[in-house]
C-alpha cells in the first residue's frame, strides 16, 4: 500500500456531502479526523439541509464548484497525504473525483481510501440505481482501501446478496471486489455468530486475509458507517497498519454506538460521537508519528 508523505504534518481531503442536520458524512469526518491530529480539507459535493433520512431535506448540488475549488487548490501548492471519499450523489462527481486524484499525484501520489456509500440491506439507496453501481465498482479500482458493506460489494459485484452466508461466501466477494483493482478490500458489518460483527479484509498482493469481531451493540444509527471509514482513513493517515486501524475503527465505532444506545437518543440524529471524541483523541496522540509502518 502506499504510505503517506513524511511531511511533518498530515493532510487529508475528504471529499462527500455535508448534511447540515444529523450526524454523519462531512460532520463526521472533520471532527473525527481533526481529533486524530490530521489536517483534514474538505471539498462538500452537495449540502443538505439534513440527511436523507427526514422527510422534506432541502439539496443544494455543488459539483459545479469541485473544479474551480480543486483549480486553487493548485495554484497554491498543496498536496494531500491521503484522499478519503465517502458518499458521492452522481456519476460525474465520480469522473471528477478520479481526475482531482490525478492531479495531486504530483510529487507523490495519495493514500486513496474510498467508502462506497450507496446501499444497505441488500437495497440501493434512493437515487441510485445499477448503472450507479456499476460504476462505483470502476471508480473503487483506483483505491488502496475499500470499505463496503455487504449490500454495497453485491451490487459492485454482481454476486448474490445473502442475509446468511459462510465464510467462503465472503471470501468470494472479497476476491470479486480486488479484482476490481484495489489493495485491499475491507468487508464491513461481516457476522457469522449471533451477537458478534465485524470486518473481514483481503490484500490483492499477498492474500493476506485479516479478520477483527466485538460484541453487537443492539440497535442501527444512521452515520456509523461513516464514522468507522474516517478513522480508518485518519489513523492509516498517520501511517498506522490497515489491521490496527480496523481494530481500532471497530473498537471506537462499537463505544460510540454503545455511549448513544445507552443515553436513549432518536437514531436518526446519528451516533454521540462528541462524547467519546476525547478518547479517540488521546489514543491518536499515544500513537504518536508511525509513517514508517507499512500499511
Amino acid at each position: 500500500m502506499m504510505k503517506p508523505s513524511k511531511k511533518k504534518d498530515l493532510r487529508l481531503l475528504t471529499i462527500q456531502d455535508i448534511s447540515c442536520v444529523g450526524k454523519c458524512s462531512l460532520t463526521i469526518a472533520l471532527p473525527v479526523i481533526s481529533a486524530m491530529g490530521v489536517e483534514t480539507a474538505i471539498l462538500p459535493t452537495a449540502i443538505l439541509s439534513t440527511h436523507t433520512m427526514f422527510q422534506g431535506f432541502t439539496f443544494l448540488d455543488l459539483t459545479d464548484q469541485m473544479k474551480p475549488i480543486t483549480d486553487h487548490w493548485k495554484k497554491e501548492g498543496l498536496t494531500f497525504d491521503t484522499i478519503y471519499t465517502g458518499y458521492l450523489g452522481s456519476v460525474h462527481q465520480m469522473d471528477l473525483v478520479r481526475d482531482i486524484a490525478s492531479e495531486f499525484s504530483q510529487p507523490k501520489r495519495p493514500l486513496i481510501v474510498i467508502d462506497p456509500v450507496m446501499a444497505d440491506y441488500g437495497r440501493l439507496y434512493a437515487g441510485f440505481d445499477e448503472a450507479y453501481a456499476r460504476k462505483n465498482a470502476e471508480y473503487c479500482g483506483m483505491a488502496d482501501v475499500i470499505l463496503p458493506n455487504l449490500t454495497e460489494a453485491h451490487f459492485m459485484t454482481g454476486l448474490p446478496y445473502r442475509e446468511t452466508y459462510d465464510r467462503t461466501y465472503v471470501q468470494k466477494m472479497l476476491d470479486a471486489l480486488l479484482q476490481l483493482g484495489p489493495e485491499w478490500a475491507v468487508l464491513t458489518g461481516v457476522s457469522f455468530e449471533s451477537g458478534k460483527t465485524g470486518v473481514m479484509a483481503k490484500c490483492r498482493k499477498t492474500g493476506e486475509i485479516f479478520e477483527y469481531y466485538l460484541d453487537r451493540v443492539p440497535a442501527n444509527y444512521h452515520g456509523t458507517g461513516d464514522l468507522f471509514a474516517s478513522v480508518v482513513a485518519g489513523w492509516l493517515t498517520k501511517g498506522a497498519s490497515l489491521q490496527d486501524s480496523l481494530k481500532l475503527a471497530c473498537r471506537y465505532t462499537q463505544e460510540t454506538i454503545r455511549c448513544t444506545y445507552e443515553s436513549g437518543k432518536k437514531d436518526a440524529y446519528g451516533v454521540d460521537f462528541e462524547h467519546t471524541l476525547p478518547d479517540l483523541a488521546e489514543e491518536a496522540g499515544a500513537l504518536g508519528d508511525c509513517r514508517s509502518r507499512q500499511c
